[in-house]
């Protein structure tokens, strides 16, 4: 096993179920300092995991296992932390009880102030509902960040995105053999289906114009939409639909100490802050993190000009935003 479990045991959700016997996993890289402060936690993205996360991270990059004490840690239904996919009955499939990014990063403090001695966090940061969870770590525990980088991600998810992220859910439901979530075999159609619905918005307008497709060895568009089928095929439809309602909820004020009053959320972060935004990002619009950026104390919003669109952080990608992160993250971290 290439990762570590913290049981949460009996944990209270935010919609005030109890998921017997939560489990959080985890896996971590350098060593703790002396005062527990040299902390970065990188929380996982929507079809990503620890392993996924080493891409952001090495030898001589900005975050270095050197000097930092890296977290690298499993959203709640992504197949490897508590999942529909991997939790006992009544609790399985269908029956996963709805998860908030509130109950992920709660269970994420108790791992870390619990589990590994961690007293402050030097850094949040991630990609897509990374970026989403870097935000609320911000507002949900401000006292103990120094800093947050969300990148293409959102304080809040937008009705576009939310619309969005409708569209591949009806075409993953669609599929007869999905039965309300209590299939008995995976459902083929409905997740090929999502693959090639999600592709569309991966990438800009630009990029299938200028058939940039190539670069990733894809002779056509129609080649990338059976890779994405292909790279659906292997999830599980619960656990892609439960981090979805995940998604689509996200918002940092939906919690007791805002009570909603989303723009007190967003005072309420005093840790420095750099957001970064791709101009071609269709799930996340520039537009989006300038609502959001002003009303926090100590931000900054810097966007990235690229044809990959949402996919652009994606590791390997565009080694050019590799090195924009990474300059931005060295300031965060001086």
């Amino acid at each position: 096993m290439d990762h570590e479990i913290f049981r949460l045991r009996d944990f209270e959700l935010q919609s005030g179920v109890t998921l017997p016997d939560a489990q959080l996993a985890y896996r971590t890289y350098g060593e703790l300092n002396a005062a527990g402060d040299n902390v970065v936690v990188l929380p996982t993205f929507y079809t990503g995991n620890h392993m996924r996360n080493e891409g952001f991270f090495g030898p001589g990059r900005a975050i270095d296992p050197a000097r930092h004490f890296i977290v690298s840690v499993n959203l709640f239904g992504n197949g490897i932390s508590s999942s529909p996919s991997n939790t006992p009955p009544p609790f399985d499939a269908a029956g996963f009880p709805d998860i908030t990014f509130y109950d992920n990063v709660r269970a994420q403090h108790a791992l870390l102030t619990e589990g590994l001695g961690v007293r402050r966090i030097a850094l949040v940061t991630g990609w897509s509902m990374a970026g989403c969870q870097s935000f609320q770590w911000g507002a949900q525990y401000p006292d103990m960040v120094d800093a947050i980088l969300p990148f293409c991600g959102s304080a809040k998810t937008s009705e576009h995105n939310i619309v969005f992220l409708e569209g591949v859910k009806a075409a993953l439901t669609a599929d007869g053999t999905y039965d309300g979530g209590n299939y008995s075999e995976p459902p083929t159609r409905g997740l090929k289906a999502f693959g090639r619905v999600y592709a569309g918005w991966a990438f800009s307008q630009t990029f299938y114009r200028e058939q940039m497709y190539k670069l990733k060895g894809f002779d056509t568009a129609e080649g990338l939409l059976q890779d994405w089928e292909q790279d659906h095929l292997d999830w599980d439809a619960n656990d892609l639909l439960c981090k979805l309602w995940t998604w689509q909820r996200g918002d940092i004020s939906a919690q007791p100490a805002y009570g909603g009053d989303f723009v007190a959320a967003l005072n309420a972060i005093r840790a420095r802050t750099i957001v970064i935004a791709c101009n071609n990002d269709l799930y996340f619009q520039p537009a989006d993190n300038a609502l959001e950026v002003p009303h926090i104390a100590n931000a900054e919003l810097r966007v990235y000009e690229s044809p990959w669109g949402h996919c652009v952080a994606s590791p390997g990608n565009d080694p050019a935003f590799e090195t924009f992160l990474d300059s931005a993250i060295r300031e965060l971290l001086a």
